[in-house]
């Protein structure tokens, strides 16, 4: 037996079944590669799910996470932190808003505090969209519309209306006086990487601003550079009431955010919400350093430029639709296959992810090069061919 195959046998029985069997055991990485435990290499085109930002081992991030440990590694909120008071002026500069932060650990907590947020207007009525994720937890799970996260867990909080995605119409009209909040995704990642129409931004600004409920954007995966800009929200032209960050932000390590602009950044004052770990100097210090190497290295230009090469390479005959926004990208397959896609590809030494039956997702670290992408584009076809003629199983 295998190194590879001793300790997934030892996860099984030692793990909750929450995830299934693990796919593989990773051992170390390096910018956008992996190896796992018996030696094997992988383009890791996946990135943890949007979360390693500057892939993996960066000098950056070890650097600055070292340098944070051997300094200062926890102090709670009872305390604070230089680090912690940059990383809240720069998100705020970042988002070009007047507001405050609250930090969390995970994209979940940050949007259970944009949920408890809510509560703090009077109001208790939230809509959400279809195809929404927003986390695991009771809160942020409310308003994830997948039925099968959902259904087992029910009754759910809160007074919550699903509206189809993109539909002006639909959210006009389950938006009224009585509404906190409305919570979207800018663009929709576990559902496959969707894109809103055109305009659809603005709309739900002016129908929240009408009704003064609040517009609640989560940017927990389109965030941080993701699509070419520091959020996908940019170049709107909307100004949100609410934004929550995690994923990318701090490229690995744990960490979330909760942006509240104006006013409503006093909703939540003391003994109304806290975290023991959220904002701690070290995943504040690598959060810092992502931002910064982000901007030193150029990499949203980089995920500009790479993200059409990946868009322009991934088009195929089985391939019905590619669409994204920089290094967040969807493709749908003609054939409910993409998990044996997902099979081949790891043949290939490449990871993917299979978000729905016939859809991929690709959400590769902003490091990614064209070369590297180029590398994979090579080999996507036989990928492919591998995955519909039934050999990659």
């Amino acid at each position: 037996m295998g190194e590879q195959a001793k300790i997934q046998e030892r996860y099984a029985a030692s793990l909750m079944n929450t995830f299934g069997p693990p796919r593989l055991v990773l051992v170390r990485g390096e910018g956008p590669y992996v190896w796992d435990a018996d030696g094997c290499r992988y383009l890791d085109l996946l990135g943890g799910i949007a979360v390693n930002a500057l892939g993996h081992a960066h000098p950056a991030l070890v650097g600055a996470v070292t340098e944070q440990l051997q300094t200062l590694g926890h102090v709670s909120n009872f305390f604070t932190t230089e680090p912690q008071v940059r990383l809240a002026e720069r998100l705020l500069s970042m988002l070009h808003v007047d507001g405050r932060v609250f930090f969390a650990n995970s994209g979940t907590e940050a949007n259970e505090a944009a949920f408890k947020l809510s509560r703090r207007t009077g109001r208790t009525h939230l809509v959400a969209m279809e195809g929404s994720f927003h986390g695991r937890s009771m809160g942020a799970l409310a308003l994830t519309s997948k039925a099968a996260y959902r259904e087992p867990f029910e009754p759910l909080p809160g007074d919550v209306t699903f509206v189809p995605y993109g539909d002006a119409g639909a959210l006009a009209a389950a938006v009224t006086d009585a509404t906190a909040a409305v919570v979207l995704e800018p663009v929709q990642g576990e559902a496959g990487v969707v894109l809103p129409p055109d305009g659809f931004l603005g709309r739900a600004r002016e129908i929240t601003a009408e009704h003064g409920a609040l517009l609640w954007l989560d940017e927990v995966q389109s965030g941080m550079g993701r699509t070419g800009s520091w959020m996908a929200h940019d170049g709107s032209g909307v100004t949100p009431d609410v934004v929550t960050l995690a994923k990318g932000l701090a490229g690995g390590i744990p960490i979330g955010a909760m942006v509240a602009v104006g006013e409503h950044a006093t909703l939540l004052g003391p003994g109304n919400h806290g975290t023991t770990f959220g904002g701690n100097p070290v995943a504040c210090a690598a959060a810092l350093a992502v931002i910064e190497a982000i901007e030193a290295e150029g990499l949203l230009d980089n995920v500009a430029k790479v993200g059409d090469l990946m868009c322009a390479g991934l088009a195929h005959p089985h391939v019905t639709e590619v669409r994204g926004r920089g290094l967040l990208i969807g493709l749908d397959l003609d054939a409910a296959v993409a998990a044996d896609v997902v099979a081949a590809a790891q043949r290939h030494g490449v990871i993917l992810n299979a978000c729905t039956p016939n859809r991929i997702r690709f959400a590769p670290p902003l490091v990614l090069t064209s070369e590297q992408a180029s590398e994979f584009l090579e080999v996507w076809p036989t990928i492919l061919d591998e995955a519909y003629s039934g050999t990659a199983s």
